[in-house]
């Protein structure tokens, strides 16, 4: 249960719904056994059993309130058959009964109108919480998850909380009141009987609950495999070209039925213990009840007992009141422990721990003026190291290139400046700062970023270039445009700057699509640029624009620029070649062009490729 009590933590901004829900379960529990004690009477004058009471009963506290409640009955409906007759008492109780049936259903309604104000609420902030958790995570964790999967987490889990636990509080809420009041009745009418009967429900709950022992982890398998399929589905539609491509329809289709057959095999399990719950207890409630009618008949054939015929039967409309209530609790149960394996999912997210922390009394910095320098850093993503002992120094206003065979940890350097990592050893500062001392909002504000693959948006070019600034005026989206080389093509596009250019910016060329990154960077006018090997993945034509509006962008700005192809960087202030995370040589181009080692034969390589 640790889990429901965790998901119960959402419904604190919602309790105010939760307390009249409570409220309107009550008076609807009370009309409830009141529809049912109503038919007493009717059975007693129809068969001419019932009770005539001559004097008007007195109240004299709450310790004879049924009494007096059951006198002032039998008095009222005395009077009714002695004055009007039999028909008269009998037109009286049918329009008591069908007022009590009308409010009890008016506040069986107004119970879930309010309750549907929390469920929706709960969903809403699970949803939310699981979104903003995802966003604050750092990239590290995305590398070692599916995708699919935490898709799952975020869709299929959290509609099984909706159905299994939530919807389960409006169980919770309503049918223990109902036991409630209905017990206190029946003990009422007789307490000798409810005795009776209490020795068998705890019996029957016990049985119904051995049935659902297994469930949990069912579910909790099932689950799982609906994260791997989509994992799958979310990779084949990524990468269906290639798919098509090498032919390998049948081998994927063959991998994914092989999920769906486990998710199959696993769900059959699960709804057969599910189907099982409900006949099952119907069949140990309907045994309880035959005993229930065998002891209480003899109990009315018994010639000392005060028990009459309309009273029993009463009773036993009483008893089959709370059998479905008991029944629905035994339900939540089962749900209860279904929804609890994709609770277990959700909050292994919510619950896990990002290790980029950042301190309470962070510095924002909002301004950057000296250098950026890597002093003696080392990291590694699991065991080996990608970068070892390794020292930079990018001063203001320069530019700084890095160049090395792939694996080298040019990209590397850009993460952990930008602190999507943190290093393993050694330090990064701004300005002789560390950056672990600053949030890592205002270090973020400080740098843009273009990287190799231009990660757009399903939106319009101008939401996509707006992006990095809040409430970015139409001039300045134009002007960065224009910077970025991207106007032209811009406004020959259907709507211009509202066109959407689809999914991850499909409907655009590969060089349209970086020039958008770079006006998205423009936009933002950081003092700090960084280039993840911005120009690597473009044809010659569209390498010249974009190359021209980076140039733009880089004047009298930090610049630290991951190439591959080095005529992009032959103009920067400083080139750094790095072999195996470590930096073999370092200079300007013509210096580096002149000692003939590592970098001349980058050079000389791609001259001759």
């Amino acid at each position: 249960m640790d889990y429901f009590k965790k998901i119960l933590r959402f419904a604190k901004p919602y309790r105010g719904y939760g307390y009249w829900n409570i409220f309107f379960n009550i008076l609807y529990s009370i009309f409830n056994v009141l529809s049912i004690i109503i038919f007493i009477p009717t059975l007693g004058i129809l068969f001419g059993t019932q009770e005539k009471v001559i004097v008007a009963p007195e109240y004299t506290g709450l310790g004879n309130l049924q009494e007096y409640a059951e006198g002032s009955l039998n008095y009222f409906l005395t009077q009714q058959v002695a004055n009007d007759g039999p028909l008269a008492a009998l037109a009286f109780i049918c329009i008591a009964s069908i007022i009590i049936f009308f409010l009890k259903n008016l506040f069986r309604y107004a119970a879930m109108y309010v309750l549907a104000h929390l469920r929706t609420g709960m969903v809403k902030d699970i949803q939310d919480s699981l979104y903003q958790k995802t966003l604050s995570l750092p990239l590290a964790y995305f590398t070692e998850q599916k995708k699919g999967d935490l898709l799952a987490r975020m869709t299929s889990d959290v509609k099984e909380i909706e159905g299994s636990i939530i919807n389960s509080l409006e169980a919770l809420a309503r049918e223990p009141i109902t036991i409630l009041i209905v017990l206190f009745s029946m003990l009422a009418i007789s307490p000798q009987l409810t005795l009776f009967v209490f020795i068998f429900l705890p019996i029957t709950g016990f049985l119904i609950s051995v049935v659902g022992r297994k469930l949990k982890a069912k579910s909790l398998e099932a689950q799982k495999e609906t994260g791997i399929f989509l994992s799958f589905i979310e990779e084949t539609l990524g990468g269906l070209k290639i798919v098509k491509g090498f032919n390998a329809e049948e081998k994927l289709s063959r991998k994914f039925t092989q999920s769906t057959s486990k998710f199959r095999r696993l769900m059959t399990a699960v709804l057969q213990r599910k189907g099982l719950a409900s006949p099952f207890s119907e069949f140990l409630g309907v045994a309880v009840v035959i005993t229930v009618l065998w002891y209480g008949g003899s109990l009315v054939l018994g010639k000392e007992s005060s028990l009459t015929p309309q009273e029993f039967m009463g009773y036993i409309g009483l008893f089959y009141t709370i059998i479905n209530p008991i029944k629905s609790i035994t339900t939540v149960n089962y749900s209860i422990i279904k929804g609890n394996a994709s609770a277990e999912r959700v909050f292994e997210i919510l619950e896990t721990e990002n290790p980029i922390i950042e301190k309470t009394d962070a510095i924002i910095k909002t301004d950057f003026e000296n250098d950026v320098s890597l002093e003696n850093i080392s990291f590694k993503y699991e065991d080996e190291y990608v970068l070892k002992n390794f020292d930079l120094k990018v001063p203001h206003g320069h530019s700084v290139a890095l160049v090395g065979q792939s694996g080298s940890g040019k990209s590397t350097i850009a993460n952990l400046v930008t602190r999507f990592y943190d290093v393993t050893e050694g330090e990064i500062k701004i300005d002789g700062v560390n950056i672990k001392e600053l949030t890592k909002k205002s270090l973020r504000n400080l740098m843009g970023l273009v990287t190799q693959d231009s990660i757009l948006f399903n939106d319009t070019v101008k939401n996509n270039i707006g992006l990095g600034k809040e409430n970015a005026t139409d001039e300045e989206i134009i002007e960065a445009a224009k910077i970025a080389n991207a106007h032209e093509f811009i406004t020959e596009l259907p709507d211009g700057y509202e066109t959407n250019i689809g999914d991850s910016g499909n409907k655009l060329s590969g060089g349209q699509k970086q020039r958008l990154s770079i006006a998205r960077a423009v936009l933002k006018n950081p003092p700090i640029m960084i280039l993840d090997e911005a120009t690597s993945a473009l044809d010659t034509e569209s390498e010249r624009l974009v190359q021209d509006a980076l140039e733009k962008m880089m004047r009298n700005r930090t610049s630290i620029v991951i190439a591959h192809r080095l005529s992009t960087i032959q103009s920067a202030n400083m080139i750094v070649v790095l072999h195996k995370g470590e930096i073999v040589e370092q200079g300007s181009h013509d210096e580096l062009l002149a000692k003939k080692g590592s970098y001349h034969k980058l050079v000389e390589m791609q001259s001759l490729g």
